[in-house]
């Protein structure tokens, strides 16, 4: 069953951070199923604290979003994404 991962970027604490974020995550994803839906689009917060910026990551199975999200290329990013900003991340199910 399609699995999503969803990003919520609540608040930036160092945009350099974030950079060096966005260069290890991107590329984390190679040898990976994951296919970006969203990526720091426009946002409109209809409920809730407004969100500085998402990302939505399709992958095959729950089982495969959790393989990638464990990798160590994406621990690696991880590490530099929480000096730089806190986020909200989930993995849901699709249909």
């Amino acid at each position: 069953m399609t699995a999503y991962l969803v990003f919520i970027k609540e608040r930036e604490h160092d945009a350099g951070k974030m950079t060096e974020y966005a260069g290890l995550a991107g590329p984390s994803l190679a040898g990976h199923t994951g296919k970006p839906l969203a990526y720091y689009g426009g946002i409109e917060t209809l409920e809730g604290p407004e969100a500085q910026g998402c990302v939505i990551l399709e992958f095959p199975t729950m089982d495969e979003a959790r393989a990638w999200y464990h990798s160590p290329a994406y621990q690696t990013a991880r590490a530099v994404r929480f000096q730089g900003a806190d986020y909200r991340v989930f993995l849901t199910e699709g249909l």
